[in-house]
């Protein structure tokens, strides 16, 4: 491991870039996903300079050949950093939507508090991801800042700058690279697109407008929890978008349900239909003004 490392944490940069994250208090104990790219790299050192119990957890998706040896490189970058490191290997199948099913998989084994390296470049591919899926406004309210995303005001940019001032070497994963992905195609055609036609940095832009989207979306939640999902004159009487967000919250199971199942319970609520189907084997019965849900086995 370079010198470099040996007084990390007082490296100007590492200072720097440590008053733009949201790190949990730093006497907590913290657990980082590591893959071995920069981002995670820079998250890594970053916790490492702002707490004394920090946890690198590498997972082997096994898509690759040699891809076990990337263990052994966050490794060594964590003894370096004064980290801990656990490794974890999963069995993910060739097929289609890999990337969800790698992300489940990956999170399935790691700690549920644990930290990640997204950063604001992230932000801003996720929200024209769930743009493009007709998330709403949960979607385009992006990633929650906070714990769990310490480095999502820093920019890619910030995470390579300080990988390469450290001198630490850096995995670079070829399915970045690869077009059949949304998400990669978003990165390398799409913002590059919006960025040329506006003459803007459109990554800030939209990071701030997931922002100012997420504190609507959180008021809205509000606002929603004051009505009773079950009591069906209430949901009726209700402005539509507060109906749909009480009965997406109440029918939640554990994801939120779709649009069009919601559009099923208000025709119930309105009295248009005795019940519906809720998927999942459950179903939405009106009786007495009260709305239940009921499951079919």
């Amino acid at each position: 491991m370079p010198a470099a490392l040996k007084d990390f944490r007082t490296h100007p940069l590492v200072v720097d870039l440590l008053t733009k994250c949201t790190f949990a208090p730093s006497n907590t104990t913290m657990h980082c996903a590591v893959s071995g790219g920069a981002d995670s790299v820079a998250l890594l050192v970053l916790a490492a300079a702002h707490s004394t119990d920090v946890t690198a957890w590498h997972v082997d998706h096994g898509l690759r050949d040699g891809s076990s040896a990337e263990a052994q490189i966050v490794h060594d970058i964590a003894l370096a950093l004064g980290a801990k490191f656990e490794s974890r290997t999963v069995a993910i199948e060739a097929g289609s939507n890999l990337e969800a099913r790698a992300r489940e998989a990956r999170f399935a084994v790691l700690p549920a508090d644990v930290a990640t390296g997204h950063t604001a470049d992230d932000q801003a591919e996720t929200v024209l991801v769930n743009l493009l899926r007709g998330a709403g406004m949960r979607g385009l309210s992006g990633m929650q800042v906070g714990h769990q995303h310490p480095i999502l005001q820093l920019r890619r940019t910030d995470t390579v700058a300080l990988c390469d001032a450290l001198g630490i070497p850096v995995f670079h994963d070829p399915s970045n690279d690869d077009d059949r992905f949304q998400r990669n195609r978003i990165r390398h055609e799409v913002l590059p697109l919006l960025q040329s036609i506006s003459q803007r940095d459109v990554v800030s832009v939209i990071a701030r407008q997931a922002d100012l989207v997420r504190d609507d979306d959180a008021l809205l939640d509000e606002l929603a929890s004051a009505i009773d999902p079950t009591d069906a004159k209430a949901i009726a009487a209700a402005p539509q978008a507060l109906a749909r967000r009480a009965l997406r919250m109440w029918l939640a199971h554990p994801y939120p349900p779709d649009l069009a199942t919601v559009e099923r319970v208000l025709c119930v609520a309105r009295g248009e239909t005795p019940g519906c189907d809720i998927g999942g084997g459950r179903q939405v019965k009106r009786s007495q003004q009260r709305l239940k849900i009921i499951a079919l086995f």
